[in-house]
């Protein structure tokens, strides 16, 4: 009663352009009489959820996928990243981990329905909201707009993506019962209804006219009026602690008749790093989700969020205010946790599902086993004896430690990282570009004058995209940040080197701000004189490491101290299994606080803390992405047992940027540490 009295007095909009129901033998349609689904012709609701085949480790699909089946699921929510398969123009990837065919197939094999994103654009928290960052190389372009380069971009990825949906659509026999056309564009600013109209044409004609179309919008009046679109079934989204007859209401607003759908109810929200671990309780969630099981809604949970696979693209980031990267982990509250472990919270949902329908017979799966490997030490070594050709841990003579370290100064490898050589420029260049989509760029000029007394080396505002680490004559001198520390005070000689490291920290995923370039945005200055004739370096770190460098490499010893960006290599063991671990950073979380200004000598001053030791983790070549235990709330980084070892060494490559402690070590664990979030008097304490 509740769900109908929803529209009452509203227009029916059954003239539109949507499928209707019909006594097909295979169909999944709208009914606008009934306010619901039928598939095959019967009255159907789903209670969905979500999982990211992208974020997921493929040996360990069949067992996410099979839980959320066995928590009462009769649908998967299925986000498709086209930067995930498309990393330059005109060149796709669709093996391995990627293979989004295998992924569906496999949901169709475990008796799970699908409802599929496939954008273009997805936010998801991924890297620029799933766009290519090729896209950025037109730098004038209009991103999720009638712009025609972009829909010219649009259109050649549909047309190599839908032809591979279009074979598993429900009614092609397939498990696919309907897709949805962009994601949430009521929260974008340009509300180009050209755009929505060219996307509907275009999922038509590829995907045929029985697809049933849905967008997803945010309740608010303004998001609903610029994300939907006649021809496109309007669903909402919102979370717990909402008032469900009011979110539903305002679905009514644009959809008076038809099935009451959430299409992402939240269990759980993002972290930023810097910030407290996001916690939604798991009383409230339930609550939610049975009252609006209780109105005959549909219902897609964000439950599975796992690891962020960091095989590029990366993390994504919001801007509220200021720039908010997401930590590396995906699993914020999860009902399904990272390692793909059962929660509270997902036993709660499961009661709640249990109260409308049959669960299916059997036990929940078990978690996923876990080690704690223990302590490994790491340990400066330098080069190999004479008579040892081999890295010293391979030398018989020497120490057999459990993890034994080689270190080289990422200015003393850019050979290796950058085999095509610098790009020459008089003033800096962005990444996009120099097109180099992800990852770290060095930047190198020389010093144009003598600089006895200190002198401010600063950029102007917003230019610092997102993080750059200062080397003067190979010396780390610190840090320059997006929204933080602009400028830095220095000396040197005429001549000397400077170099910045530049990293991305991923692209804004959501809202006005996705066409986020990258790099030095603008030009550094020294005493307001800018700086001019520079190498540009653009690094291949993980191609490099996935190739086997540096462990198939012998180092030469590190010139420098330890301070800066640096590489640590070792290697451990497994005894005899390789399952699902932990790693943390035990004393790698040290800060100082000092005096900053914002936006330069004139600008406020503030006590801001800066962190020494941050970074990237890689294992066997797998990049199990950044760590920041200084910043928090992330500790720990999840370690899949599918990318370790068994009888051989398992290779650890450290990407250190600031500084590794005096005496390093890595600690695998066999529980994550997520909620330690930096303050004064946790820095205090260590």
């Amino acid at each position: 009663e509740a769900a109908a009295g929803l529209g009452e007095g509203l227009q029916d909009p059954s003239t539109a352009p949507l499928p209707q129901a019909s006594p097909l033998a295979r169909s999944f349609q709208l009914d606008y009489e009934e306010d619901c689904f039928r598939k095959d012709g019967a009255p159907f609701r789903y209670i969905s959820g979500s999982i990211h085949y992208t974020r997921v480790p493929r040996p360990a699909w069949r067992d996410r996928l099979l839980k959320m089946y066995m928590s009462g699921l009769s649908t998967v929510q299925v986000y498709v990243p086209w930067n995930y398969h498309e990393p330059l123009p005109g060149v796709y990837d669709f093996a391995g981990d990627r293979d989004v065919e295998a992924f569906l197939d496999l949901t169709a094999e475990l008796g799970l329905l699908v409802i599929l994103r496939p954008g273009p654009y997805i936010c998801a928290e991924w890297e620029m909201g799933g766009l290519p960052a090729w896209l950025l190389w037109k730098p004038d372009i209009v991103l999720r707009s009638s712009d025609p380069g972009y829909l010219a971009a649009v259109d050649s990825w549909l047309h190599v993506l839908l032809p591979k949906i279009k074979p598993r659509l429900y009614q092609h026999g397939g498990n696919i019962i309907s897709v949805q056309v962009e994601n949430e564009y009521g929260s974008y600013y340009a509300c180009d209804y050209e755009y929505l109209r060219h996307l509907l044409g275009s999922f038509r004609a590829l995907l045929g006219s029985e697809v049933l179309l849905f967008t997803t919008d945010g309740t608010r009046a303004e998001e609903l009026r610029c994300g939907t679109l006649q021809g496109l079934y309007a669903t909402v989204d919102f979370g717990p602690g909402s008032n469900v007859t009011e979110a539903f209401g305002a679905q009514r607003q644009v959809e008076p008749k038809g099935p009451l759908v959430n299409s992402e109810y939240y269990t759980g929200w993002l972290d930023y790093w810097g910030e407290a671990h996001a916690s939604t309780s798991s009383v409230q969630v339930a609550r939610g989700l049975e009252d609006m099981l209780q109105l005959g809604a549909n219902v897609n949970m964000q439950v599975s969020p796992f690891l962020q696979l960091p095989s590029l693209p990366r993390p994504g980031a919001d801007f509220k205010d200021q720039y908010k990267p997401v930590t590396t982990s995906y699993d914020y509250d999860a009902p399904l946790s990272e390692a793909g472990d059962p929660t509270e919270k997902l036993f709660a949902i499961r009661t709640v599902i249990s109260k409308f329908q049959p669960l299916p017979v059997g036990p929940m799966p078990p978690a996923t086993p876990k080690y704690a490997y223990g302590s490994v030490a790491l340990r400066k070594v330098s080069a190999c004896p004479e008579v040892c050709a081999a890295p010293a841990w391979h030398c018989p003579a020497a120490p057999r430690l459990s993890l034994s370290l080689q270190y080289a100064n990422l200015l003393d490898v850019l050979d290796v990282l950058c085999p095509s050589g610098p790009i020459q420029s008089r003033f800096p260049l962005t990444f996009e570009a120099i097109k180099q989509a992800h990852g770290f760029v060095v930047y190198h000029t020389q010093l144009p004058r003598d600089v006895l007394d200190p002198a401010t080396l600063g950029a102007p505002p917003h230019s610092i995209c997102d993080r750059g680490y200062v080397m003067l004559q190979q010396e780390y001198q610190g840090t320059l940040e997006r929204d933080g520390q602009t400028t830095l005070r220095v000396t040197g000689r005429a001549g000397d080197t400077l170099d910045v490291l530049l990293e991305n920290m991923g692209r804004i995923s959501f809202g006005a701000n996705v066409g986020d370039f990258k790099g030095l945005l603008g030009n550094l200055s020294l005493d307001s004189s800018p700086l001019s004739n520079w190498l540009i370096y653009p690094l291949a770190i993980d191609t490099a490491i996935q190739q086997g460098w540096p462990h198939t490499a012998l180092l030469k010893s590190s010139s420098g101290g330890r301070a800066g960006p640096a590489f640590y290599t070792g290697t451990f063991e497994t005894p005899g299994i390789a399952w699902d671990t932990f790693v943390k950073f035990p004393g790698w979380s040290k800060v100082r606080w000092c005096i900053a200004r914002k936006g330069g000598e004139g600008g406020a001053a503030q006590l801001s803390p800066i962190s020494i030791f941050q970074g990237q983790l890689w294992i066997n070549g797998f990049n199990l992405g950044r760590y920041w235990p200084c910043r928090g709330p992330q500790q720990t980084l999840f370690v899949p047992g599918s990318v370790l070892h068994v009888g051989r060494p398992n290779n650890i490559t450290v990407l250190e940027l600031e500084g590794a402690p005096p005496a390093p070590f890595l600690l695998f664990l066999d529980r994550p540490l997520f909620n330690k979030t930096l303050s004064r008097s946790t820095a205090a304490t260590e």
